[in-house]
């Protein structure tokens, strides 16, 4: 390109027609040669109509691609081919000296020309790190920049034994990462050119294959399409709605490689970016602040892969027992009086249900840490009232907070404005933004002065309404304003030389200024942090108030969340797409490190059909966190609707202990508790895309019904054999879609052969279901063998794991015996014992059943299966043993 460039100036200052069209047709003759998917955008800024003009200012490539535009102009910012694009040679950095260092390497990269984006950095430092990951970091050496406040593992030893070979290029510079075992290229940003300047920062890179999972958050397929798909990050209020920037900003991907492999990538940076995908495969990360500082996950296996990443951004929290039981909200109860008369019909129909929720109508006008004396003042006695029923209470708090009460009559904003815990504007004034009480100031949570006043609004609160958790909403933060009552200011900040795609067009559209001050840095930087922040703060709070493990549900997050807060998907429809797209939304925050999602079940806006109300419940009890937030309750549906709805929820509480285990797995190991197919069939290449099917851990396989009108669904069973989990009867598949019979009063599950899962008699609250007996279900593999797992604690205390206040026990199944050994052990489990124990496939009927050398009843049946061989189940009643049994089956 350095030939084609002088070239051009020559040109240029003679202005010789002759001279200008040998440059272009030695520049076209160089474009043409790039293939379509291939090409990177050079002119990324939207609401611009590219013409050639302006592209080949850029010393671009100018090739007009099939589509339905003018052949000579293309609009800026629309996903498709670009066709104003960076030619091979275009300048980037260069690679002038490198160093070893005691983790990795040390380099310096200058850069000789000078991009179309002001205030280029054109010296860089970038720094290798060989940690159990690779990491690499490019930074300014000469100026210090924003980097993301949050903790990372730090490493003093080099990786003695790496799983992969990083690559340098020095002239233009680039990255390359190879897995060490297969060669496969995880990482090349030698594909188009690298940007560092100090409002726009670009990488770009290959791809191993099209499957691409993560980058939330997004209302999208599970698998992302990497045909010209941009994904805007930068946290915001809105509805769950296709190709915009949602509640979230997650800037990590999971990628499948041939062969089963699976690698990750996590850009440590919470500034506004663009993450576009194209066909070659590849992916550019477009960002307009901070360092690029970025983490590569090796795996080999998805599931490895984010327990790598987990273990940077920090391991999930171990829930309160009783967030794994079914919520129930509504925007519109009015009263506390009609919000308890549900509470009520909910226990007079005999519905399991722990937690009552309230939204902002509880609140007086509205206000933060208020309750309506008039219309909510039986608050008090209902939360008393649920207690005495061992249940729990859980209300919203928005950021915002009321500017505008008499002095003296609103201790929140009194006390913020003497602390000084309020987000200022750019002149340092108070920023005022408006939300539901009016015009309100926003806390700022990077400043541990606002923790403690926080926690004090909280216990304040408390000692009026003895709540048990938290719901965080509005907390992107959400504006009514576009920055604040007296706008923002007019600078880069404000309006940057490069805007990623957020909705609005605009970093302040309903949230506040780009510009606004915080403790740690200006709101340009921190935006998407807020959320995470408040989170902390929340956590913090209630485990000083409660002294109990904390529960808060947030709607904005980011990396780390997970350690304080669990996600709902934020404010859906009653639809039937919104019930599929749902499950996408669980499993990417699953791969998130935010394990407790879920999506309000039967949609928040809009009246549900009963049809739709009655699936969204069963797939619903399968979601790690449960909650209704609909005007219509299981209670307010026909008769048959209802107990559909009841036998969902029991069925949830029934499997308790499974999915208090899968979450003691995603507490100490980093493991997903909702986890797609493919995770546990990495080298089925048809389970990377299934978004309308997941599992339970590796064994409990989830088939919901999606469509209305339906009484079957179609459901893929990979290669192996499958155990309908009501009756016993086998599938060997395959690895193949099988039609399943769904009745209204269904959910399909089916168990993985191998597995045995604990289960006890559901009742209306977990607090009584966790101390009924167990009664296991074992599904044997063809040579007889299954093996299970059950983490017990008293569902409460503040890192029981971490204390040893825990018991875990690990079931086996061989050659006719079940045995149960205890790893660890502690005084809680000894409150229950199994009582029961199922075994499917027990291939001849046994003559006798031993527990403990002691005869056992049981009962056997047989089932015709698929494939027509036969299926059996043992039923042995009246185990009752304590965790050290040898259960013996006597062919």
């Amino acid at each position: 390109m350095v030939l084609f460039l002088i070239l051009e100036r020559k040109c240029s200052h003679v202005r010789h027609l002759v001279c200008r069209l040998l440059f272009l047709s030695l520049l076209l003759q160089s474009c043409s040669l790039i293939p379509e998917a291939w090409r990177f955008d050079c002119y990324p800024e939207r609401g611009v109509v590219v013409t050639r003009e302006l592209c080949e200012a850029r010393n671009c490539c100018f090739i007009p691609a099939s589509a339905p535009f003018s052949s000579a102009t293309r609009p800026s910012g629309r996903n498709g081919i670009p066709w104003c694009f960076y030619p091979l040679d275009f300048p980037s950095y260069s690679l002038v000296s490198i160093n070893d260092t005691s983790l990795g390497q040390k380099g310096t990269l200058v850069r000789d020309v000078k991009t179309y984006y002001p205030a280029d950095i054109l010296t860089l430092e970038v720094e290798i790190r060989h940690e159990t990951d690779t990491r690499l970091r490019i930074t300014d050496p000469s100026n210090s920049r924003f980097e993301v406040p949050i903790s990372v593992p730090t490493t003093t030893k080099k990786a003695e034994s790496p799983y992969y070979i990083v690559e340098l290029s020095k002239q233009p510079f680039g990255l390359i990462v190879k897995r060490s075992s297969t060669g496969a290229v995880l990482l090349n940003t030698t594909v188009a050119p690298l940007f560092y300047a100090d409002q726009f920062l670009q990488l770009s890179t290959s791809l191993q294959s099209q499957f691409i999972y993560g980058l939330g958050e997004h209302r999208s397929t599970f698998l992302h399409d990497v045909h010209w798909n941009t994904l805007t990050m930068w946290a915001r209020d809105v509805p769950p709605t296709e190709q915009t920037n949602l509640y979230g900003a997650h800037p990590f991907y999971l990628a499948m490689e041939d062969g089963g492999n699976a690698h990750g990538f996590f850009l440590l940076n919470s500034n506004a970016m663009d993450v576009i995908l194209q066909p070659a495969p590849a992916l550019t990360w477009r960002t307009i602040g901070g360092i690029l500082d970025f983490y590569v996950f090796l795996g080999p296996d998805p599931s490895s892969v984010i327990e790598q990443y987990v273990e940077v951004i920090g391991y999930p929290a171990m829930p309160i027992y009783w967030a794994l039981g079914y919520h129930l909200c509504r925007w519109g109860y009015n009263t506390s009086d009609s919000t308890w008369e549900i509470v009520k019909s909910m226990r007079n129909y005999k519905i399991p249900q722990d937690v009552q929720w309230n939204d902002i109508d509880y609140m007086d006008r509205f206000l933060d840490f208020t309750f309506d004396s008039t219309q909510f003042a039986t608050l008090p006695d209902l939360v008393k009232d649920l207690h005495a029923h061992d249940q729990r209470y859980v209300m919203i708090l928005d950021p915002g907070i009321s500017s505008t009460q008499p002095e003296g009559s609103y201790w929140p904003y009194d006390e913020g404005l003497r602390r000084d815990v309020f987000i200022k504007d750019a002149e340092g004034k108070t920023l005022i933004g408006k939300v539901w009480p009016g015009l309100t100031a926003y806390p700022d949570f990077s400043d541990n002065a606002t923790h403690e006043w926080w926690y004090e609004n909280l216990r304040r609160f408390h000692e009026k309404v003895p709540f048990d958790g938290l719901w965080i909403d509005m907390n992107e933060p959400s504006n009514f304003l576009d920055g604040s009552t007296n706008g923002c200011p007019s600078n880069s900040l404000e309006n940057p030389p490069y805007t990623p795609g957020v909705l609005g067009g605009l970093l302040r559209a309903k949230t506040v200024c780009a510009t606004a001050q915080q403790k740690q840095s200006i709101h340009y930087n921190m935006h998407s942090l807020y959320g995470l922040m408040e989170a902390k703060a929340s956590a913090s709070a209630l485990k000083r108030i409660i002294a109990k493990r904390p529960f808060v549900i947030s709607r904005s997050t980011f990396p780390s969340q997970g350690m304080y807060s669990g996600h709902w998907l934020g404010d859906n429809r009653s639809q039937w797409k919104d019930l599929y797209t749902s499950i996408a939304g669980m499993l990417t925050f699953n791969l998130l490190g935010i394990p407790l999602v879920g999506a309000d079940i039967c949609g928040f806006s809009e009246e549900p059909q009963e049809e739709l109300c009655v699936r969204w419940t069963q797939l619903g009890a399968f979601y790690p966190f449960t909650r209704n937030h609909n005007p219509q309750d299981p209670t307010a549906f026909s008769p048959l609707a209802r107990t559909a709805m009841k036998q969902a929820l029991l069925l949830r509480y029934s499997l308790f202990p499974v999915l208090y285990t899968l979450f003691y797995h995603a507490h100490v190991h980093g493991h997903t508790v909702a986890r797609p197919l493919m995770f546990e069939f990495p080298k089925d290449v048809r389970t990377y895309g299934i978004d309308k099917q997941f599992l339970w851990g590796k064994s409990l396989l989830v088939t919901p019904v999606l469509d209305p009108g339906v009484d079957y669904v179609e459901g893929y069973f990979p290669e192996g054999l499958w155990y309908d989990y009501y009756t016993g009867v086998s599938v060997h598949s395959k690895g193949e879609e099988l039609p399943l019979h769904a009745p209204l009063d269904k959910i399909n599950l089916h168990l993985r052969e191998g597995s045995v899962t604990p289960t006890q008699v559901p009742n209306l609250t977990l607090w009584v279901s966790s101390g009924q007996p167990l009664h296991l279900v074992s599904a044997l593999s063809d040579d007889g063998s299954a093996s299970g797992d059950l983490y017990w604690d008293d569902g409460e205390s503040i890192d029981s794991y971490e204390t040893n206040q825990y018991s875990y026990i690990i079931f086996n199944v061989a050659q006719n015996v079940m045995t149960s050994e205890v790893l660890h052990s502690n005084v809680e489990a000894t409150y229950i014992t199994v009582e029961t124990a199922s075994f499917y496939g027990v291939k001849q009927k046994p003559s006798r059943v031993l527990v403990n050398s002691q005869d056992a009843g049981f009962t056997y049946n047989i089932n015709q299966v698929r494939s027509g061989a036969r299926g059996t189940i043992v039923n042995v009643d009246g185990v009752g043993f304590l965790f050290s049994p040898t259960l013996t089956c006597k062919q």
